[in-house]
């Protein structure tokens, strides 16, 4: 499916724009099937959508919360508390303010000492959600998605062992630029989607990007081997990210 790109002034119009597919999305799930999944994204982009749906009135009005049920794309190898945990921002952002019963919020247990078992416990609770037969994918009705520039996306990075993952739902990957290890959803789970929108912004972005939004020609970057079997896949871009994509 030919990706829908979108670009927008500056990093707060991208948010209102992700917002406003956030709750489009998610009355549509609820109205279909009676609960809505999305898998959450860490970074300053991310942050400002969360900000925003918690904080706007009019929008957290429409949004069915107690349907909602959230989980992380990935996750630092640290504990919910610490000030690198995609949890915390997610939580101290939105989850903290709105109506989201705690049973509905399926955070990655990244305190976790070895990070193997916890990709395991997070690909039992992905198992257990969506009841899955053996070898069966879950279908999450959104992915939010960022993108370092280096072209990594969740915790996938060039070179990481992760990328080629075919079995597992959730893998536990070394990032040797960083030293530690990540948890983090792998391609399969994210390809098999509803709905991935990315959220790029920032100049120091552009020359990777470039490449990520070419059709043609092999995969270069993480990034680019996200690609919806059957979905949407959509890429919300601020004007200094696109530079010459336009």
């Amino acid at each position: 499916m030919t990706p829908e790109i979108k670009i927008f002034a500056d990093p707060i119009q991208v948010a209102r724009e992700a917002a406003v597919e956030f709750v489009r999305l998610a009355e549509f799930a609820v109205q279909e099937r009676g609960l809505c999944s999305v898998a959450l994204a860490g970074g300053s982009t991310p942050k400002s959508l969360y900000s925003l749906l918690a904080d706007d009135e009019s929008l957290r009005q429409t949004i069915p919360w107690n349907k909602l049920h959230f989980f992380w794309g990935d996750e630092r190898h640290v504990a919910p508390d610490d000030k690198d945990s995609n949890y915390r921002m997610a939580y101290e952002a939105m989850l903290s303010k709105v109506p989201v019963p705690s049973s509905n919020v399926h955070r990655i247990r990244g305190e976790e000492p070895d990070a193997q078992k916890a990709a395991d416990a997070y690909e039992q609770e992905l198992q257990s959600f969506y009841q899955l037969e053996p070898e069966r994918l879950p279908r999450f009705d959104l992915v939010l998605l960022g993108m370092g520039p280096d072209g990594h996306t969740a915790s996938l990075f060039p070179g990481t062992t992760a990328l080629n993952e075919t079995k597992r739902l959730v893998a536990a990957t070394w990032v040797e630029k960083f030293k530690t290890y990540r948890i983090t959803m792998t391609l399969p789970v994210l390809n098999n989607a509803a709905n991935v929108i990315f959220l790029v912004c920032g100049a120091e972005k552009t020359e990777v990007l470039r490449t990520v939004l070419k059709e043609e020609g092999a995969a270069q970057y993480p990034a680019q081997l996200v690609r919806p079997f059957a979905g949407r896949l959509l890429w919300l871009l601020d004007e200094s990210a696109a530079g010459e994509s336009r």
